[in-house]
């Protein structure tokens, strides 16, 4: 990992109190997978505010995070991409937080990253939020493709001796269309946590913009998350 993505780390997942901490201050993957319309947004504000499911897990969830560690020792014997259990935050925008499951480089010093899931559900094609998650965590790291890399298993027995796996490559369009949807997110937590509405008589100039992005920085704090 290059010193630059280390210097971005702001926690590690094998300190849970810690991580969780880290990951209220901002907008993860997992928050902007379920964003795609303003109800949504409402819903995932909410969430972030302590107000939405107290759901920690089941038994699908342990299954998945007792396999990650095998999956994650597959991906890298054979694709060379390290498991990772780092928080990251983007280069600028520190709001914009991502945990991916694996970080390499390829031999021309790109970022290539593992995203690993465990499903008792055949894929025909990667569910929309988990494409969500992915572009996210591109988006964060600035990487350039994702090794998307799944399990299938029934009454929690893998079916098969090596997980599936495909490459997504970066989509820019549709990390454009999630930041600004972690904007809109943002914004909103900004309108709950402080009572005051954002200026909409005419639009900001870039220095208020600036201002006021700065200003709501630490304006919201979650107080519970899930997985």
């Amino acid at each position: 990992m290059s010193p630059e993505l280390e210097a971005r780390i702001v926690a590690d997942s094998r300190d849970r109190a810690g991580w969780l901490r880290a990951r209220a201050a901002g907008i993860t993957a997992t928050d902007v997978a379920q964003l795609s319309t303003e109800a949504s947004i409402r819903r995932a504000a909410i969430s972030k505010l302590g107000g939405g499911s107290s759901f920690t897990g089941n038994a699908y969830t342990d299954h998945g995070r007792r396999r990650e560690p095998v999956i994650a020792g597959w991906i890298e014997r054979n694709h060379t991409i390290a498991p990772s259990s780092a928080l990251f935050h983007a280069e600028v925008e520190k709001r914009h937080l991502a945990t991916p499951d694996g970080v390499g480089e390829d031999a021309s010093g790109r970022v290539l990253l593992a995203e690993i899931k465990t499903t008792n559900k055949p894929f025909k094609t990667v569910p929309r939020t988990y494409l969500r998650q992915v572009w996210w965590q591109q988006h964060v790291l600035g990487a350039e493709r994702t090794l998307f890399c799944w399990e299938e298993h029934r009454n929690f027995q893998p079916l098969h001796e090596e997980p599936k796996f495909v490459w997504i490559d970066r989509d820019d369009d549709e990390i454009a269309r999630l930041v600004q949807l972690a904007t809109t997110l943002i914004d909103e937590l900004y309108r709950r946590t402080t009572g005051n509405d954002l200026p909409t008589s005419r639009a900001m100039t870039p220095r208020e913009e600036a201002l006021h992005r700065a200003a709501s920085r630490d304006a919201y704090r979650a107080l519970a998350l899930s997985d």
